[in-house]
């Protein structure tokens, strides 16, 4: 989810500004044949460690060195092309090129910023493919304090939560370490300012790509330098890779998207729901607690008429009881979206659910909704302008059944 706790209480406006116009063509009617996928083994700069970049310098017969000043140049200098390596030999960067490598840089496709200061990104890969990445300053009187990147890990969703806009986009594939990396970078520049929080909270299921996603939390802290802590790994759910998670003892945030307080209701709002029942992701969270000493953080999205009455809040604060010695409860009124038979709950109810849950004495915070003039929702914006048809996939359920039997890792 794309929508993140603020301490604004400023009404959004239904207006946006755009940061650039789109040519025509881009909105023109498109190819009927959809492009090639990326190809895995392609070689991407960002990503990559100084240690591995070391070793790049080394493969092509240059000093140990150059891999130091291809990571100042990737991570400080942010420069975007090889032929740009000014500081690398003339000949070093002709055999990167011949080679194959690429810096792993993406263009902007759109950009549109809300009211409240929020810039959604629209990120075009290489294989033309958009994505989303959120941007959320918060700001003091003396200017900001925090500026959180929200990222995507897949290209669309399999899971498709029934009240998600990213699963009604469809879902194509897996996003590479520096394509997610490339988010935070791509939100600094616009910004013009260094992101000291991310969450990786946007398009796609973070737990389905566990590789890139560790891959790039690696990246992200050692070498742009965000502390572990101020990052939030989320996921809906998914067999044996919580477990996985703990087993690397990260500092940052694990947020646990539950959105109902029983398994019925839990299949209906979320179909992969049925692959994981509910009993079963919290042994799993108790068992994460355990491993790692950091407490889960659970994920509530309110739907008007659905999950969101009094008894339902008093059957969470129960279920948190049985599984959780301390457990917080983050409560996302839901984000309205297109063509959706969801509602967005009134406030009466949100602070009656919020009111219910703390006389349980389960801590819960009310999240702020962000950018809601911007298609802050996941998935919103790139459903405008995803004009390329999607290939086919294999159902959520074929997904998480290969994610049982293999290790991602």
């Amino acid at each position: 989810m794309a929508v993140l706790q603020k301490s604004c209480s400023a009404p959004l406006a239904h207006s946006l500004r755009s940061r650039g116009s789109i040519p025509a063509a881009a909105l023109a009617s498109p190819p009927m044949t959809a492009p090639p996928l990326l190809k895995s083994d392609s070689r991407y700069l960002v990503g990559m460690s100084e240690s591995e970049l070391r070793q790049v310098a080394l493969d092509y017969g240059q000093k140990s060195y150059r891999g130091k000043q291809l990571h100042d140049l990737l991570y400080k200098t942010r420069v975007k092309d090889i032929s740009d390596f000014s500081h690398l030999p003339q000949v070093f960067r002709e055999e990167l090129r011949e080679a194959g490598w690429r810096v792993g840089r993406s263009a902007i496709h759109h950009t549109v910023t809300a009211l409240d200061g929020t810039i959604k990104v629209l990120i075009r890969l290489e294989d033309s493919r958009l994505i989303e990445a959120v941007g959320i300053p918060i700001e003091d009187d003396k200017g900001f304090v925090r500026l959180t990147a929200c990222v995507s890990s897949q290209v669309g969703c399999p899971l498709r939560c029934s009240f998600c806009a990213t699963g009604k986009g469809g879902y194509l594939r897996n996003l590479h370490r520096h394509e997610i990396v490339e988010q935070v970078m791509a939100i600094e520049e616009i910004f013009k300012h260094r992101v000291t929080n991310v969450v990786f909270m946007g398009m796609g299921e973070p737990m389905l790509n566990l590789k890139s996603v560790l891959g790039a939390h690696r990246c992200l802290n050692k070498d742009i330098r965000i502390g572990q802590r101020m990052m939030t790994i989320s996921t809906v759910g998914v067999p044996n890779t919580i477990k996985m998670l703990a087993s690397h003892k990260l500092q940052s945030t694990l947020a646990v998207s539950l959105h109902a307080p029983n398994q019925k209701l839990r299949e209906q709002i979320i179909p992969s729901a049925k692959s994981y029942p509910l009993n079963a992701l919290m042994n799993d969270c108790k068992e994460y607690f355990k491993e790692t000493g950091r407490r889960v953080s659970f994920e509530y999205t309110l739907l008007a008429g659905i999950n969101d009455a009094v008894e339902h809040a008093v059957e969470l604060a129960e279920l948190l009881h049985c599984y959780s010695g301390s457990s917080h409860v983050n409560l996302i009124p839901f984000n309205p979206i297109e063509d959706s038979e969801y509602r967005r709950p009134y406030k009466k109810a949100v602070l009656a659910f919020a009111a219910a849950l703390e006389k349980k004495k389960i801590t819960a915070s009310v999240r702020q909704t962000r950018g809601l003039d911007a298609s802050a929702a996941c998935g919103q914006l790139r459903n405008d302008f995803q004009k390329i048809p999607l290939l086919e996939v294999p159902a959520a359920e074929t997904l998480l059944s290969s994610v049982r039997s293999t290790s991602c890792l």
